[in-house]
């Protein structure tokens, strides 16, 4: 697989994720957040929680699945890279969640999604 599809595959699933998120009843604050110590995939809001999530977008599981893909060197990032959000944006949530959304693109028909909450 060349890296220019690996990248679109990965774009569609964060669309999917950002989707699937919103249809919860969250409210999209970031996509693609980059800073010094990495970049978050999406930032949320559900009520006063603010929603760090990791998108792993799988076409086959030869790679094992998407939510295989969250080591804990993995989530020890996320953490940081939640406190640094935090900081820049000066924002005090009630409370702070990470999550992981796994999507899988089959050869036909639509995505699968899976859903992890309080990753880390």
């Amino acid at each position: 697989m060349t890296q220019a599809r690996k990248e679109a595959i990965g774009r569609y699933g964060e669309r999917v994720a950002a989707a699937h998120l919103r249809e919860l009843g969250m409210v999209v604050l970031a996509t693609n957040w980059s800073c010094k110590y990495g970049e978050i995939d999406i930032v949320a809001r559900d009520g006063a929680t603010l929603v760090i999530c990791e998108v792993k977008t799988r076409t086959g599981t030869s790679h094992g699945t998407g939510l295989e893909a969250i080591t804990g060197q993995k989530a020890t990032r996320l953490r940081r890279l939640a406190a640094y959000w935090l900081e820049v944006h000066r924002v005090q949530p009630d409370a702070v969640r990470i999550e992981v959304v796994s999507v899988f693109v089959p050869p036909r028909g639509g995505p699968r999604i899976e859903r992890v909450v309080g990753v880390a």
